[in-house]
């Protein structure tokens, strides 16, 4: 079954994504027991929650919303011009990210810990290759960017093999056997097993070399949204059943939190034993059932009420890859500044979000949206060469999924 060719909710899914890391970044300077790149004197558990609640899901949405857009690009192109597109638009960005970027980030921590040369005695640094933190070569929040590209990578001859032939069938026939009743949830069993049964093993480090937990993890998000596109029932299923998945969302996360503020979770409540205990594997399949069952919820409530293209959300898709790519490093160096002030750590947080959104834009709309070597680097397409063509692709772009990040 074919989905439809305008998927304007997934471009406001993500945007909310997006936005959702904005927030969760500026939150980590004052989150209780929280080690980041810049800390606040004073900590707050309030943002430590905050910060835990959107941990739970915004980067398995990315995750997901990727593998679904991966499907309207390879309905459309090549295995090879695929990946020729996704290396400009991943690794371009990734590498420029790596060099420009993401240094000021780690320069700021050093000097919030000590160091006291100039921005220019560092940088000669990040090319001694020594990771961070030991070190200060580092794709931080990139890591993503990262990824996506890996996942792209390896996934392009089973994505190309479900669009057709007995792939095709498979997805069109016995798939929709997932979109009866309430069997979508049966999509977030391998997620469950895979996290519940490595991630103790190998912890999260976000390093690529050796995180093979969250390696795993992550791409289960991205083949089952690439899935979901190839079967129009399966997002049916989400839309009917998404009451049930608020339900799920809320309850999952009130039952994890319970645990948690009540030195329950098995490493508090079991004693020396606890990695031996069938309780510690099914509380971690918790985690999981969070990140589903927000992203079900999600994407049903935008499937049924946000899927309607406006006239913004060309503007909006073009400037939310450049912000992501933007975001932490602006936030990183107003923090630096905003934690040595006297004010209430509301103030400091609002402030940081406020100035965040607002220069990140600025730089996009003034620095790269005008420029072509500029929208290279950060990974958009280049500007149409006239006003007309640039005006058709606006038009055209309006409500389908953009192709950039995701």
């Amino acid at each position: 079954m074919q989905t439809s060719s305008r998927q304007a909710y997934l471009d406001w899914l993500r945007i909310g994504a997006i936005m959702a890391v904005l927030f969760f970044h500026s939150a980590m300077p004052f989150a209780t027991d929280e080690e980041w790149h810049i800390g606040n004197k004073e900590r707050s558990d309030l943002f430590a929650e905050f910060a835990f609640w959107l941990s739970r899901f915004r980067m398995q949405l990315l995750f997901f919303i990727s593998g679904a857009v991966s499907y309207y690009m390879l309905k459309k192109y090549d295995g090879k011009y695929f990946i020729a597109q996704r290396w400009k638009r991943l690794m371009i960005p990734l590498l420029f990210g790596m060099l420009v970027i993401v240094p000021p980030q780690i320069y700021m921590e050093r000097v919030a810990n000590g160091y006291t040369g100039s921005y220019w005695q560092f940088y000669p640094s990040i090319f001694e290759g020594k990771p961070y933190p030991e070190g200060n070569t580092s794709w931080h929040h990139l890591w993503f960017i990262l990824y996506l590209f890996i996942y792209d990578l390896i996934s392009v001859p089973l994505f190309k093999w479900l669009l057709f032939g007995k792939g095709k069938k498979f997805t069109e026939g016995k798939l929709g056997w997932l979109a009866k009743g309430k069997r979508i949830y049966l999509l977030m069993i391998p997620s469950m097993i895979v996290f519940a049964g490595l991630i103790l093993k190998f912890p999260r480090s976000n390093a690529l070399i050796g995180d093979w937990a969250m390696l795993i993890y992550w791409y289960l998000f991205v083949i089952l949204g690439y899935l979901v596109m190839c079967n129009l029932e399966l997002i049916e299923s989400m839309v009917r059943n998404r009451r049930f998945s608020m339900l799920l969302a809320f309850g999952s996360l009130i039952f994890c939190n319970y645990l948690r503020w009540n030195d329950k979770e098995p490493w508090d409540a079991l004693g020396a034993g606890w990695r031996q205990s069938p309780l510690t594997y099914l509380y971690l399949c918790v985690f999981p059932l969070i990140a589903w069952s927000w992203i079900l919820m999600l994407t049903g409530y935008a499937k049924k009420y946000l899927d309607k293209p406006k006239a913004v959300l060309s503007y909006i898709n073009q400037a939310i890859y450049p912000f992501y790519i933007l975001h932490q490093t602006v936030i990183v160096i107003l923090a630096f500044y905003v934690v040595q002030v006297n004010e209430s750590i509301l103030a400091k947080y609002l402030f940081i979000v406020a100035l965040t959104f607002v220069l990140s834009m600025f730089i996009y709309h003034i620095l790269i949206r005008p420029y072509n070597v500029m929208r290279v680097l950060f990974g958009m397409k280049p500007l149409p060469k006239n006003k007309k063509a640039e005006k058709a692709t606006e038009e055209k772009q309006v409500g389908q999924p953009e192709l950039q990040i995701a």
